[in-house]
């Protein structure tokens, strides 16, 4: 599996996009942190303290699961349950930027089932998208603000984005 991006690439690119967030944003006063479960959280956390970092302000940050607003949810398990996982947003997203951080952009679809499951938690003034790595292949729409890199690839392969956090490890691979 070739390796797209080492651990200390990964820690540089986190720190390129918590700089943009600060720019455009013309800082971080109005805005949270939403990750989208699993590779998501630990994104979104790691931005946060790199913003707290750059800004001296803490971001608050929260984790959403979407396994309910998938539009697939019944068409690969049959016969099994959906495991739904907690969603912790411990603050109100009414009038906040929100960024919402996911690992992969592929089809958008599951972009699309974070912004229903999160405007039930309120009304944000905006939200922005940031993701590790954006593949194409876009089936809707959807398009992020920050990106780590781009990678094309075909649509035969797979993008693995491993987290210290959850894989005890760094990197980005491409799978065949």
């Amino acid at each position: 599996m070739p390796v797209v991006m080492d651990a200390d690439r990964m820690g540089r690119t986190l720190t390129r996009i918590a700089h943009e967030i600060v720019e455009r944003n013309r800082g971080v006063e109005e805005l949270a942190l939403v990750g989208i479960r699993t590779a998501g959280v630990p994104l979104a956390r790691r931005l946060a303290r790199s913003l707290a970092d750059i800004t001296g302000h803490e971001v608050p940050t929260g984790a959403l699961d979407i396994t309910l607003y998938r539009d697939d949810l019944g068409r690969h398990a049959i016969g099994k349950k959906p495991v739904v996982r907690s969603t912790d947003i411990p603050f109100s997203i009414d009038d906040r930027r929100i960024l919402l951080v996911d690992d992969v952009l592929y089809t958008g679809r599951t972009i699309r089932a974070a912004l229903d499951a999160l405007i039930e938690f309120g009304r944000p003034r905006s939200i922005q998208l940031i993701v590790m790595v954006d593949r194409g292949h876009r089936e809707l729409p959807i398009k992020a603000d920050y990106v780590g890199k781009n990678l094309p690839t075909s649509q035969s392969q797979s993008v693995k984005v491993h987290l210290m956090e959850i894989d005890g490890r760094d990197g980005v691979e491409i799978e065949a």
